[in-house]
Formats: C-alpha cells, structure tokens, sequence
C-alpha cells in the first residue's frame, strides 16, 4: 500500500522544453500536456499571470506592465528564472494539489548544448521540484519516438527542426555518431518572413502574424493551388494599419535562406558519415520530425537535394515528449542513451 502511495506522489515524468511549446509526458499516462511555452509576468512586482497557451494569445498584446515573455531561446534557457517558475508551473498542473510530488524527471535538450547550458536546465528542474533530473539529446529522444532501431548496428538519420533549434543526427548502436546542431528552425523562418515584408511592403508584422502566414501558404518547395493571403500590420510609411495580398512564391522566397540553412546542416552531417552508415541511410532514408517537418514541401526539398528518401514521422510535434517518455517506461534498459548528470 504505502509503495503504491509512493508512486502516486511522485509520478516520473519527461519534460520536452521546446522554444516554442513544452510537452510534458507522465509515466503510465503518456503526454499530458502539451503548452507553448510562454510566460506572463507583471514587470512591477515580477508575479506570474499566466502561462502556456494562455499567455501565448498575450503576446504582442499586453499594456506596459505586463510581459510576454518565452523563456527559452535557440532551445536553450535565456530567462532562467522565469524557466524555472514555468516548469513548476507544469509539474504542478501534471500533479494537481500534490505538494509532496517530487517527481525523477528526464529533460530534452539540444545536441549542441554547452555544459553551463546543461547545468542550467539540470538547476531549473530541481528548483522546480525534480527529484533527480537527467538530460537526454533531443535527436535520440525523438528517433526513440519515431520508433527508429536505435540499438542496432545500422545508420539511421534523424532531422528535428524545433522552434530554436535543427537538430541533424546519424544514430547507431544506441550512440549519436555525428550530428550537428544549428540554431536556425521555426523562429527564424518567421522572423525572415517578418523582415521580408518589412522590407519589399514596409509593412510591420507581428510574429504571431508572420507564424500563422508561415503555416497556412508556407514551402520550401514550389507546390501548385496554394492560394494567396491577406496579411494585416501597420505601415510603417503611414503608422495606419493596412491589409496587403502576398503569394505562397514570395514567402518561399523570404524563408530560402534559414531554409537553406537547415539543408546545409543535413549535407553536413551526411558528408561526416561513416561510409558504412552512410549506405544504410540510403537505403532507409532520412526521418524528419519537429514543428519544421509540417513546413509544406520540405520533404521534397530534402529529397531534391540530397537524392535519399526522406519520411516525415506520424506525430512530428510529439515525437521528441514520447521518445523521452519511453526512456521512462524502460528507464533501466534506455538508460545508457541518458548524458550523466552533473549532480547527482
């Protein structure tokens, strides 16, 4: 009975701290929350108004007083303090009224991550309530999540472009072989988009508009019938708000170079692979997940340049939360895809 009670407080969980959303996965019961991760302070005296997708709808929208802000950057924590209260803001909600939950959680981070990078997230877990936090890198977890062989003597290659993050690795025999990290994804599509039309229409977006323009006519590869759209910001000649119509061909244009950045890593990463794996990945074909694989057309482009089969997984936004959430299910047979932590 009491080993049960125990159990029942601290439910073990596994945390995707995305730039743009956080999933949170709890042993037994899968992902349980799935927010962006957004932060509302109110700057006068530093207390939290709302958080997720409630303060995602604030953003750009708030008076002086209150901040919207997202804590986390480039997939690394910029804000550690408002990380911090975000994260026990999560492990709260997943544990409802349980102040004794001290849940054993094991936290996603970027393959390029620096050890002060690391320590960071590891500090921002305990102090959030975390039992004990391991780190895993997000392109094991999110191969583990598409249910790729990690284990065995094969190439398998995996492309995750998050919010902050793109994430290229080539995985074999439980071990990332080569992989690179570049801090160009979904942020940056939108932002190129944002100073695109600033430029050619000296019209001013806000990143909301620019991330929603981006999702429904967005490519990375010419794609026939899709349709123009009507995007709403303020002249910037005028200072009034103004309405203009804009082609799926000018935003592929304003997103080629971040674009070109993520194929770049992917070559990259293909031209430091072992020629044995490199037979594999051949045969097998790159995976791509993360918010960046929805990107109409991407898989195209992929396969236009580098000549392989790319595969977009079922769930690409989950992919990286169920990886890690299956390290917890089979913590002990997962275990040696964990990085140590610094503290134990």
């Amino acid at each position: 009975m009491f080993d049960t009670w125990f159990q029942f407080i601290g439910r073990d969980m596994a945390v995707d701290l995305g730039t743009a959303n956080t999933l949170v996965y709890v042993r037994g019961r899968g992902i349980v929350l799935d927010e962006p991760s957004v932060v509302a302070v109110n700057t006068k005296n530093g207390s939290i108004l709302a958080v997720g997708a409630e303060a995602k709808r604030m953003i750009g929208r708030t008076p002086s007083h209150i901040q919207a802000i997202r804590p986390l950057k480039d997939g690394v924590i910029a804000d550690f303090d408002v990380t911090e209260k975000m994260l026990r803001f999560f492990i709260q909600k997943v544990h409802r009224r349980r102040m004794l939950a001290k849940p054993r959680v094991i936290i996603c981070v970027p393959s390029g991550i620096t050890s002060v990078e690391q320590r960071a997230v590891e500090e921002a877990t305990y102090a959030a309530g975390g039992r004990s936090a391991h780190i895993i890198e997000e392109p094991m977890a999110a191969a583990i999540g598409a249910g790729l062989p990690i284990h065995e003597p094969t190439g398998n290659m995996i492309c995750d472009i998050g919010g902050g993050t793109t994430e290229v690795a080539v995985i074999s025999l439980g071990g990332v072989v080569t992989s690179q990290s570049v801090r160009v994804a979904g942020d940056e599509l939108d932002d190129a988009i944002v100073q695109y039309i600033k430029k050619e229409y000296s019209l001013m977006l806000g990143e909301r508009t620019a991330e929603e323009v981006k999702m429904e006519i967005g490519t990375a590869f010419p794609i026939p019938d899709v349709p123009d759209a009507e995007i709403r910001g303020r002249d910037l000649v005028t200072g009034l708000p103004k309405t203009i119509l804009v082609s799926a061909a000018e935003i592929r244009r304003a997103m080629e170079e971040p674009v070109n950045q993520i194929l770049d890593a992917v070559k990259n990463t293909l031209d430091k692979t072992p020629p044995e794996l490199a037979a594999d990945i051949m045969d097998r074909g790159i995976v791509l997940t993360g918010g960046g694989a929805l990107l109409k057309g991407l898989d195209e482009r992929l396969k236009h340049e580098t000549g392989m089969p790319v595969h977009i997984t079922e769930s690409p936004l989950s992919c990286v939360a169920v990886g890690s959430g299956k390290c917890l299910e089979e913590f002990e047979a997962l275990r040696r895809v964990l990085i140590s932590s610094s503290r134990h």
